[in-house]
């Protein structure tokens, strides 16, 4: 029997030999050098046309509602209700409530905040089951269409991307801790540099990430500080892989533990123990300290502090604004049609999220390098953390929102509430004063 068996067992051995070799050929030939060198076959993009073809699906534009007063909109249904004269109307008047209740009703029906935090909507079905639940049952050519693409995501990509991810995550482990053993220097920085390049790049392809950047001429620069809109984790990979950046985050455990600790051996990363991260003063110093230092790299913070589902940018924290270094504003744009990079963490587990990212058909965003910003004279942070979001959502096309993101888990802060009222009291306080003049 052993002998009957051992031709088959040394023919399975040679085939899992050769199928061992040319798999690891193509991912060093494919994925690895074009990784180090920085350079693309055009692959990923040829099958980003190919897939267009198929959904045969235009984009399609956010419309946003154009904004008008609190003072506007009152005026606006007292004209309505009456036909005396504005300027001779009394400080208050009963139709005013309409204008709050109406206000009230509109947010109960269409809330603009909270629908920032679930899955951006398709005009058009991408063949993905998470995307509708009913339409590969339309007819049997879509759900033909559905079950090819059900095999190649999952039977071809997924093994394939989950394979590179852990070679990139654990080339930057290994990597990284290797360039920390040495002495601080420019070859340690240049082989730093290399080696985060590399294994970034790595991941990118990992997730079938085509990524176009533009004006690449206000990259950050040390010193700096590069801020950007968040719609996912996987934004640091998105801007990593095209410039190095120091990191800003709370020491984990486990693997992302070994991950942070590999990493700030090569270089200069800022962590923060869990205890300090509620240190402002702590966290400012820490900031300032970093990019006085100008043979740093440029900080990546991300001041929304949670993630939006790419349609919107909301509320800067001030935090970054306050240090005094000059801002590098970046804006991040996904096509959802190949993929919903938004992740909702209170639905999604982390493990979760990039197993649907890894089963995606790509990820496709545009990167725009804005020209660096500096804080104005006469000007606070706040205003200055608003100039910034509003260049950003003017660039990549996202709503600019004034609320927190903070209210993904929390409830609407008193200060909203007050901001109105002081404004309807402010529209009756000036219409008193100029009657008062005339």
């Amino acid at each position: 029997m052993e002998l009957f068996f051992n031709p088959f067992d040394n023919l399975v051995c040679i085939l899992l030999g050769i199928s061992f070799t040319v798999w690891f050929t193509l991912l060093l030939v494919f994925i690895i050098v074009p990784a180090i060198f920085g350079v693309s076959f055009g692959i990923r993009r040829l099958y980003m046309k190919t897939l267009l073809k198929i959904f045969e699906v235009r984009a399609r534009p956010i419309i946003a509602r154009e904004p008008t007063s609190l003072e506007q909109e009152i005026k606006e249904i007292r004209r309505s209700g009456s036909n005396r004269d504005l300027d001779s109307a009394p400080e208050f008047e009963m139709s005013d409530i309409f204008y709050f209740a109406r206000r009230g009703v509109e947010s109960i029906m269409d809330d603009e905040v909270t629908k920032r935090f679930s899955a951006e909507e398709l005009e058009s079905w991408n063949l993905l089951t998470r995307s509708n639940y009913n339409f590969h049952y339309i007819s049997l050519r879509l759900t033909v269409l559905w079950g090819l693409g059900l095999l190649i995501r999952y039977g071809f990509l997924l093994p394939l991307r989950v394979t590179l991810a852990f070679t990139g995550v654990g080339l930057l482990v290994f990597l990284t801790s290797l360039v920390g053993l040495l002495p601080n220097g420019r070859m340690k920085n240049f082989l730093s540099e290399k080696v985060h390049l590399m294994c970034y790049r790595i991941c990118v392809r990992a997730l079938t990430a085509i990524i176009t950047y533009h004006d690449s001429e206000n990259k950050p620069k040390n010193g700096g500080i590069c801020v950007a809109n968040h719609t996912s984790p996987i934004d640091v990979i998105i801007l990593a892989s095209d410039g190095c950046y120091a990191m800003v985050g709370q020491i984990h455990g486990g693997l992302m533990g070994v991950i942070q600790r590999s990493m700030v051996k090569a270089c200069p990363h800022i962590w923060f123990e869990r205890s300090e991260v509620k240190d402002r003063h702590l966290v400012a110093k820490r900031l300032s300290d970093h990019v006085e230092d100008k043979s740093k790299l440029p900080i990546l913070i991300f001041p929304e502090g949670t993630c939006i589902n790419n349609t919107s940018v909301m509320m800067f924290k001030k935090g970054s604004f306050e240090i005094g270094a000059t801002v590098y504003p970046v804006a991040i744009k996904y096509d959802p049609r190949f993929g919903d990079a938004f992740w909702n963490s209170s639905k999604f587990g982390m493990v979760n999220y990039l197993l649907r990212m890894m089963s995606s058909w790509a990820i496709v965003c545009s990167v725009w390098y804005l020209p660096p910003m500096s804080r104005e004279e006469g000007e606070d942070a706040v205003q200055f953390a608003n100039r910034v979001k509003a260049a950003i959502a003017r660039q990549g096309g996202l709503v600019d929102l004034l609320w927190d993101g903070g209210l993904k888990r929390g409830k609407v802060k008193d200060t909203f509430k007050e901001e109105q009222q002081k404004l309807y009291s402010k529209m009756l306080v000036g219409t008193q004063e100029d009657r008062s003049r005339s």
